[in-house]
């Protein structure tokens, strides 16, 4: 098909974007939602972007937030920059414009918010704009200790920090789409907030940020981990962690936070994230939302649970073995019997006994990387999924498919193996690779599945009609598998034995 030119310029709020011809769409990349934060605006929450005159070149994505060069499944994509200026979205949609608004979604990635970024080859999302025939978006925000640690007690007349800057980075992201997307011919009275991992804890907290409410019509969380916001005097704990890893004492903390090199803070962030935070409390996330009590008034958990959260419809679920991952390439979870028993001691020693007596066999390897998964995804799903079915149509999932290489490898259907599958993007990298003992035929059809509950969301406001809603009595889940089936309830004993863990807060 000829595509001209007139159909890949577009005039946002902020001026004229010209975009290019990929993967059988229209995409435009690398477009500024808010100003660089940079400078003084470092650690502080987003500000509107600047206009431009003539037409800016959207043909390349902007540049990754600073983040750690070690390999993840997330990680940086080797031919852009890597800059703190990094604010900015990619738009992309059909070859051929439509007179009718087209649904919006809009993809947040995971990373433990410390890794990732919107130009990952995956998150093209190309085949979810040719196949659904919707606008589709991916927004890069800040991670690790510039988007996700409160520095808020070093403030000083000179030098101010903002909370949760990263969550305020997906706001302003989302209030940018509100005004501009039209433009692109997407709809922004239908717009569908999805992500994984992290990006799934950004989706339940913006359901219970008031300024979120009204910017998002639908919500699609894929292995949340929603009890992963923490209080203040937590998080106080962290960043004095941090400033003592910097070498940074605390009467000097405000000029240093504001001058020190990103490179230097995510390197920093590493150490804390992946050593010190694990060790010192197993099982909590040290970058991470912060309830300050203003931007994110109370803990989403307790939101949720009250019927406080944005009334719009949700789908969430988790995989059946969350915690596999970590246990053989990270540590951050409590994957071990002697973190689980540190885990327990430090928060609710009384919870221990009636929790680890759910998992028959405990301490076995196996039973204690189920406990970590389920701690950290699974149960806390449960809380959101119990008190948001109350107040708005919700429904969850569990995802057991695994390829026989994924089970030769012992990993199963483990975190983050159903990115590529949502996005339909089963016949490269690392999904081609899980493949190649068989299971290619299923998990592609299983991909169709899939994706077609989030297409159905945006378009019909439900994942499907044979998909019937969670409630509290029956606990309906639909299970992703070779053949997919509904469950009631699933894993009861586990449920009740954690009712009533917290965690660390």
């Amino acid at each position: 098909m000829d595509i001209g030119v007139e159909s890949l310029v577009v005039e946002t709020r902020n001026g004229r974007v010209q975009g290019v011809v990929d993967q059988g769409v229209r995409t435009w990349r690398g477009i500024p939602y808010a100003a660089a934060p940079v400078g003084e605006l470092r650690l502080r929450a987003p500000r509107p972007p600047e206009s431009w005159t003539g037409i800016r070149d959207a043909r390349f994505f902007g540049a990754v937030p600073p983040q750690s060069k070690a390999p993840s499944l997330t990680g940086t994509h080797r031919r852009v920059a890597m800059d703190e200026d990094c604010l900015s979205v990619n738009v992309s949609a059909p070859l051929d414009p439509s007179d009718t608004l087209r649904p919006v979604l809009v993809y947040l990635y995971g990373g433990a918010f410390s890794s990732g970024s919107s130009a990952e080859p995956t998150y093209r999302g190309a085949k979810l704009v040719r196949d659904g025939d919707v606008v589709y978006v991916c927004l890069n925000y800040r991670i690790g200790a510039l988007g996700f640690m409160d520095f808020r007690a070093y403030s000083t007349p000179e030098h101010r920090f903002d909370a949760n800057v990263g969550l305020r980075d997906q706001v302003a992201a989302l209030e940018w789409i509100q005004q501009n997307i039209e433009a692109f011919g997407g709809d922004p009275g239908n717009v569908t907030l999805f992500g994984e991992s992290a990006g799934g804890l950004a989706v339940t907290s913006l359901m219970c940020i008031p300024s979120a409410r009204g910017l998002f019509h639908q919500a699609y969380a894929q292995s949340p981990a929603p009890s992963g916001a923490y209080y203040p005097h937590t998080h106080a704990a962290w960043a004095a962690d941090l400033l003592e890893i910097l070498g940074i004492s605390p009467s000097d903390a405000a000029e240093g936070l504001t001058t020190i090199s990103a490179s230097k803070l995510v390197e920093a962030t590493r150490k804390m994230t992946t050593k010190i935070g694990p060790a010192k409390q197993p099982g909590s996330l040290s970058v991470s939302p912060v309830i300050d009590g203003d931007f994110l008034p109370r803990h989403p958990i307790d939101m949720f649970h009250e019927g406080e959260s944005h009334q719009v419809p949700l789908v969430l679920g988790t995989m059946a073995r969350e915690g596999a991952l970590f246990a053989k390439v990270s540590n951050i979870l409590p994957s071990t019997p002697e973190r689980i028993e540190k885990m327990f001691a430090g928060t609710d020693p009384l919870a221990r006994d009636r929790v680890v007596a759910a998992y028959p066999g405990y301490p076995s390897r196996q039973r204690s990387v189920d406990i970590s998964g389920d701690l950290v995804f699974w149960y806390p799903s449960q809380m959101v999924a119990e008190g948001h079915s109350r107040v708005a149509p919700t429904w969850a999932y569990r995802y057991d498919y695994a390829t026989p290489m994924m089970n030769l490898l012992g990993f199963g259907a483990t975190h983050s193996f159903d990115v590529p599958v949502m996005f339909g993007d089963t016949d490269r990298g690392l999904a081609k690779a899980l493949t190649l003992l068989g299971g290619g035929d299923e998990l592609k059809a299983l991909s169709r599945r899939f994706q077609g509950s989030l297409l159905s969301l945006a378009r019909h406001s439900h994942p499907g009609a044979d998909w019937p809603g969670y409630d509290e009595f029956h606990r309906h889940t639909r299970v992703f598998d070779k053949a997919d089936r509904i469950e009631s309830d699933p894993f009861p004993e586990r449920r009740r034995a954690w009712a009533g863990y917290r965690g660390y807060i």
